[in-house]
């Protein structure tokens, strides 16, 4: 062996190690290994190019610029987009309505439907797809997100093993056409019969033992700080109470003035929320907006206030055993004052709090009082927390405001925004679509996000949390990492070794053997590095014994699907680590496993579809 093989065997398991131990953050260990990595090129080692050049060590930080980052980050702002406008609610809804409350059930319905989706589409995007729906379904039904999303990753692996759109088994298609004497390629059907086998099989895994080997860790600080729902935050500031919903009669002598002419408000106190117009809903009624005959108004104040607007021709109906305004579509938050806020010993009134902000404050609590009418008369003190209502951009306005802080509310209990929703659908279809007909998937995922903020599906500013940037940190640092194993002939001695020892076993030896030396380096270089290292070997190998090496190529490629054993065998499963905060030896536990049946299942189909 080299003295750089040496070395990056040296790389790999001190900053792994670590990890594994828990002494370090996987990213920082990538990035750790890729600055290491870059130095040595830089001092003359031949380790991201030839030796004595120095120019090479920007191959370092290359993975920033590759398809992969620039896929996961526009497939952050995709399904966020899905996940705002109700998609994935409503997908949780149903998974919950299939599963109920248990969790072998969820487990297998998760790993289910992110195999279905890797069917048809890259295994990153189906599982970033999936990710938000099964974070809602542990939301609602109390299942840690790590006895879920680990499914979600592993199920997309395992759809990906059965498809020909898998980015390694088109690899490893076209490495039959270059091979010496050139082979037949491989077919769109050809992965499904032994891909489909182990998805079945792992999926029924799944089901069957996943409870008991996947962790029941609390989720990170930043997950488990639940934000309380919009319905959550009207129980606790009590706001059903004061909830009345009142008809306008077609002799009321509010027919035809504005809210702001009304003075509701102004004279009572009485906040107007929501607004059923003509049969359809007026979210944030505009003080311009002219009341109409039979006019449903949503009001907030006390009941001595309220029934005074009985002599202006209004019936009313007590609203706190009929429903919550968050459910109707109302986006809620909580409002505190800052330390040392300006805002401090003054009324929302004299700081014109509506006027700035665009948002109408519904409820103010002070220690155990809640305080529902007249708030905007009332000075503000240090430790005051306001419930207020108003438009996502007008969030936005405050967030950025010293004097306030701003806690905004989860919305799981928001409805499906029918337009953005369908809107949101037709983008992702749209990537996947194009994405299948052949346009590069970095390409049509970064035009679908680009168009949902082109069509303002989300500001942009929001756009920027949406993304999981330890992902993208990691997957980065690792491309140095897999470079260097390929460029200093580390991969391609291990292969080699590997293969020799399963020589002997015969064809159905080899194709597994294919399989097991694959899955061993995906686990390090990743499925689509680790096709183009033994993608070759295997299938000379395979030409030279007289061993079917379309079968050969099949096991070859189903192996860099096998990216069970640690988190950065794959970025799916570097999606997965933080909302549900797993550990590096949680991949492990399962995954050993589960390539093991894999391995079962493999050697079976070869029998029975390729008769080896």
């Amino acid at each position: 062996m080299t003295l750089e093989q040496w070395l990056l065997i040296l790389i790999l398991v001190i900053p792994l190690g670590l990890v594994m131990a828990n002494k370090l953050r996987l990213d920082l260990a990538a990035l750790s290994m890729a600055v290491i990595i870059g130095f040595m090129q830089l001092g003359g080692l031949g380790m991201l190019g030839p030796a004595h050049s120095p120019q090479d060590s920007i191959q370092a930080v290359a993975g920033f610029s590759q398809p992969v980052v620039i896929t996961l980050i526009s497939l952050f702002i995709i399904t966020h987009s899905l996940d705002k406008s109700g998609v994935m609610r409503w997908l949780a809804h149903q998974m919950i309505r299939l599963g109920g409350n248990k969790t072998n059930r969820l487990i297998a319905l998760y790993a289910a439907i992110t195999a279905f989706l890797s069917l048809f589409m890259n295994n990153l995007a189906a599982g970033a797809l999936v990710l938000p729906s099964a974070m809602e379904a542990s939301r609602r039904t109390g299942i840690k997100p790590s006895k879920l999303l680990i499914p979600v990753a592993y199920g997309s692996l395992l759809g990906g093993a059965a498809t020909y759109f898998t980015t390694a088994n088109i690899i490893m298609s076209n490495l039959l056409r270059i091979a010496h004497p050139p082979q037949n390629p491989l077919n769109i059907l050809d992965f499904t019969p032994t891909g489909g086998l182990i998805a079945i099989v792992g999926i029924a895994f799944l089901w069957l033992l996943g409870d008991r080997l996947l962790p029941n860790r609390e989720p990170s600080n930043e997950q488990s700080a639940a934000r309380r729902t919009g319905s959550e935050l009207e129980r606790l500031y009590q706001v059903g109470e004061r909830l009345w919903q009142a008809v306008v009669t077609p002799g009321s002598p509010l027919v035809g003035r504005t809210l702001d002419e009304t003075e509701i408000g102004k004279n009572l106190g009485v906040t107007v929320t929501y607004i059923n117009h003509n049969g359809g809903d007026l979210l944030y009624p505009a003080p311009d907006h002219i009341i109409a005959p039979l006019d449903r108004l949503t009001l907030i104040g006390r009941e001595e206030k309220v029934v005074q607007l009985k002599n202006q021709g209004l019936e009313f109906t007590p609203l706190d055993t009929i429903g919550r305004l968050s459910p109707r579509g109302i986006i809620l938050a909580e409002v505190i004052l800052a330390p040392h806020s300006a805002a401090e010993g003054k009324t929302l009134k004299e700081i014109n709090f509506r006027q700035r902000f665009g948002l109408t404050v519904i409820s103010l609590k002070r220690l155990s009082r809640y305080h529902r009418t007249d708030v905007g008369d009332i000075p503000l003190n240090l430790g005051d927390s306001l419930l207020v209502m108003g438009k996502q951009d007008q969030y936005i306005t405050i967030q950025k405001n010293a004097d306030f802080i701003l806690l905004e509310a989860s919305s799981a209990d928001q409805p499906v925004d029918l337009p953005r929703a369908i809107a949101a659908v037709v983008i992702t279809m749209g990537a996947i679509g194009a994405s299948i007909a052949g346009i590069p998937v970095h390409l049509s995922v970064l035009a679908g996000a680009v168009l949902a903020l082109l069509i303002n599906l989300m500001p942009v500013d929001e756009a920027y949390g949406a993304i999981e940037w330890q992902a993208v940190f990691l997957i980065a640092g690792m491309y140095a990492v897999s470079l260097a194993l390929v460029q200093t002939g580390l991969a391609g001695l291990v292969g080699t070794s590997m293969l020799t020892v399963v020589k002997p076993l015969g064809p159905l030896g080899v194709a597994g053997g294919a399989y097991i030396i694959t899955a061993a380096l995906t686990q390090l270089i990743g499925g689509q590095v680790a096709a183009l290292v033994t993608g070759p070997i295997t299938i000379s190998a395979a030409i030279g014994l007289g061993v079917n090496p379309q079968a050969v190529a099949v096991a070859t490629a189903i192996g860099c699907s096998a990216s069970f054993l640690t988190p950065m065998a794959h970025p799916v499963n570097v999606l997965m680590i933080v909302p549900a905060n797993y550990k590096f030896v949680d991949f492990f536990r399962c995954g050993w496993l589960l390539t093991l049946l894999s391995i079962g299942a493999l050697l079976a189909g070869l029998i029975l579809f390729w008769h080896l």
